[in-house]
């Protein structure tokens, strides 16, 4: 039948997939994009995606809000007893490690099982790392629970935005909107749990909020059981299957790479105090190599390598966007333990709780930044000026810090952090909805969630310069580190925007 609208519908069916009782099920229509509007605007199958990605963030963030603390702190604390330095390394190397593991994710949902099922064992295997930190001991605990988050995390982060994307079509003017709209899922879950984890790591101790954190991904994964039937089957479609000849070649080298990351661990090569240096190699070897492999492909035509070559500059801002924004669980952790004024009528407020203070701007100014792209319509700014204003708006975040620089213990103001985090979110809602949403507009059809990969590929590098970077940073002489790093950004985000022009026109019609 058809309505008001003008768009066909399938026939109404009594749902059996926890759809609303006598809802009518909408059937796409020829341009693959689903019509329904019932979650806010937008499609109802978004509402599942956005619930398993909300408790898989706040896992992650609650996790991570006490991560660092929980290893500098002193045994005597409940901690590790890391030196500060080569923690935020190991922090800064981790967070890379979560977005270097998507090129996994992607090419096990490209080439062999799609997108939703792969999203559904990585929800499986973060829980269990979570688990893991929580009840083994030590190091032990540590590194078994960090292995397990970071490669389930970027198996899951690739291919939710992946299955985002299989909702709606290239030209749907929602689309912009739907992916805010999910990022607002990922900032309720970044919210709630560094409170959360930071409320019992005060009270009980470490290990009971990294117990939380396996729980609230546990409710994720029981939420989506349930409603992932809901999805198109296009979220299960196998883009670009791998010949069974060659399942022999992958496994061999799946091993081999496997003994020769244990060899470089045992000999002593791969070390607690260069792990951001080994993950930003990494991540520069992937970046190439996979530019190389989609842009030499006959499979993609001319239009989509245009696209891919259009997509190079983005990818470099949003390398230095990341490297300065994921200072927030670096050096900004750091500088709240010790810098940052967290007295609240006698009370001292965790530490974590910095954490949550941009999601909260971000539940606020993603739902404002939606409507604002929504009424635009096709007159909002183009893909590449969001990126510049994000990139320089990013580093002048950078610049507010000068005010309080090499200032004495506990001297900085609450008002001051949320002030500056308020900028931080700002820039944020400028270029990572807006990448995660270009990113999938611009990918060859047959590397649709590897091209997604790439996307996080410059959030992995910008994470693990986060934690590279944090060993210059020197709270008795701030000015240069906040300085240099504020202009540094500026200069990047400028240079794009003198670059509009020929960078649209290698995106080939995406704006």
């Amino acid at each position: 039948m058809s309505t008001d609208d003008g768009v066909e519908r399938g026939p109404t069916v009594p749902p059996d997939d926890g759809s609303r009782p006598g809802a009518e099920v909408r059937t796409p229509v020829e341009d693959g994009a689903d019509h329904d509007s019932r979650f806010f605007g937008q499609p109802w199958a978004l509402a599942h995606v956005f619930g398993v990605e909300m408790w898989e963030r706040f896992s992650f963030y609650g996790m991570q809000g006490i991560l660092l603390i929980y290893m500098y702190y002193s045994v005597a604390e409940g901690g590790l007893g890391v030196p500060e330095v080569i923690a935020t390394g190991i922090v800064g190397a981790y967070g890379g490690a979560v977005y270097l593991s998507t090129i996994l994710g992607a090419w096990l949902a490209d080439r062999l099982f799609g997108s939703e099922r792969v999203l559904f064992v990585s929800a499986i295997v973060i829980m269990c790392g979570h688990i893991a930190l929580a009840l083994l001991p030590g190091y032990v605990g540590l590194g078994i629970g960090l292995v397990l988050v970071a490669v389930g995390s970027g198996g899951l982060k690739a291919n939710a935005t992946s299955v985002v994307g299989t909702l709606y079509s290239e030209d749907d003017p929602r689309r912009d909107a739907g992916f805010s709209l999910f990022y607002l899922g990922i900032n309720l879950g970044a919210f709630f749990g560094p409170l959360l984890t930071g409320l019992l790591q005060t009270t009980w101790g470490f290990h009971w909020g990294f117990g939380l954190a396996a729980a609230g991904m546990a409710l994720g994964l029981l939420q989506y059981s349930f409603g992932r039937k809901q999805l198109p089957a296009a979220s299960r479609a196998v883009p670009n299957p791998l010949p069974r000849a060659r399942y022999g070649a992958v496994i061999g080298i799946a091993v081999a790479g496997a003994v020769v990351l244990v060899a470089l661990v045992l000999l002593g090569v791969i070390r607690a105090d260069n792990l951001a240096g080994v993950v930003i190699i990494a991540t520069v070897i992937a970046t190439i190599a996979y530019f190389a492999v989609i842009l030499s492909s006959r499979r993609i035509s001319a239009t989509e390598r245009s696209r891919v070559l259009g997509f190079i500059p983005l990818f470099i801002v949003s390398v230095g966007f990341w490297s300065l924004y994921q200072q927030q669980f670096t050096v900004l952790t750091v500088y709240s333990d010790k810098r940052l004024d967290r007295s609240i009528f006698a009370w001292e407020m965790p530490v974590s709780w910095v954490q949550s203070i941009n999601p909260i701007f971000i539940i606020v100014l993603s739902g404002v930044f939606a409507a604002v792209w929504t009424k635009l319509g096709t007159r909002q700014p183009s893909t590449p000026i969001k990126f510049g204003l994000g990139a320089i708006v990013m580093g002048a975040a950078f610049l507010l810090f000068l005010p309080w620089a090499n200032g004495a213990p506990n001297s900085t103001p609450l008002l001051a952090i949320v002030g500056i985090l308020l900028v931080f979110t700002i820039a944020e809602l400028l270029i990572s909805p807006v990448g995660l949403s270009v990113t999938t507009k611009l990918a060859p059809k047959v590397f649709h969630t590897q091209m997604i990969a790439l996307f996080f590929l410059s959030i992995a590098l910008g994470t693990a310069l986060a934690g590279w970077l944090a060993q210059f940073y020197d709270p008795e002489n701030e000015v240069p580190y906040f300085t240099s790093l504020g202009f540094v950004a500026i200069g990047l985000g400028a240079a794009l925007l003198f670059a509009v022009k020929p960078v649209l026109a290698l995106m080939k019609g995406v704006r």
